[in-house]
């Protein structure tokens, strides 16, 4: 599942470096055989993490979807928990490259777009992590550690982000309102892919529409102050986003 085929070149070019960073590098043909093994095991576990659900899938279970011995596993990953470790990290690379602010120019409304788009997509690709959350959380002192730590800079950076929108003319909020507002809007973009997980029928096929309406959801909390001069386009960005209860169920 993938939204990116509509994000500009720029953001595309970003999203596409770190990707080929963090989650290809097993295709470089100069590297080490031990180095393609280790990334071929990230990323098969991430594909049936996500797919089973992590609980349902042990080490065992992913040697043998790669056809390798268990033992060429713990060569490289000690248990599970270090797997899912790795994957968090990934993901936290990517989602903290693109919470920034343009930096030689004020926000635009398709920055606010792109900001969202590629927020939902990582948290699509690795959506085991907000499904199981509370579980792996409570199985991994430190992964919790890591991941409050993670959420509370997300939350700065969000902060960040509306205080750029509202000097570039785009939004009016004074501080408590930028406060509750990035709470929110990081509360039901985390919640979005569990609650489509967990209330469609098929949920392991979720389309676009469903993933946007996400998106769609945080710019109606946002709604209400949103300068008279940006409403136009504001409004033209909440229709691009917007998808029936049904469509997304189905």
């Amino acid at each position: 599942m993938s939204i990116c085929h509509c994000w500009p070149i720029p953001l595309l070019r970003r999203l596409r470096y770190y990707r080929h960073h963090l989650l290809s590098r097993a295709a470089r043909p100069s590297m080490a055989p031990r180095t393609k093994t280790r990334e071929r095991i990230v990323q098969t576990s991430l594909e049936l993490f996500n797919q089973q659900g992590e609980r349902s899938v042990t080490t065992n279970h992913i040697a043998a979807h790669m056809d390798i011995s268990p033992g060429n596993l713990y060569y490289h990953f000690a248990n599970k928990q270090v797997i899912i470790a790795e994957l968090f990290r990934e993901y936290e690379l990517l989602v903290g490259s693109v919470l920034t602010l343009p930096a030689d120019r004020p926000p635009t409304m398709e920055d606010k777009r792109d900001y969202f788009l590629a927020i939902i997509d990582a948290m699509w690709r690795y959506r085991f992590l907000h499904r199981d959350l509370e579980h792996l959380l409570t199985s991994d002192a430190e992964l919790a550690a890591r991941y409050r730590r993670f959420s509370y800079r997300c939350l700065m950076q969000a902060m960040t982000l509306y205080r750029g929108f509202i000097k570039a003319g785009i939004l009016k909020m004074d501080e408590s309102q930028i406060e509750w507002t990035s709470l929110n809007t990081w509360i039901v973009l985390t919640s979005w892919v569990r609650f489509l997980c967990t209330n469609r029928e098929n949920s392991t096929r979720v389309n676009d529409e469903a993933i946007r309406r996400g998106v769609y959801q945080v710019l109606m909390l946002e709604s209400s102050f949103v300068a008279p001069q940006a409403r136009e386009a504001f409004d033209a960005l909440c229709a691009t986003f917007h998808a029936s209860l049904p469509k997304i169920l189905e």
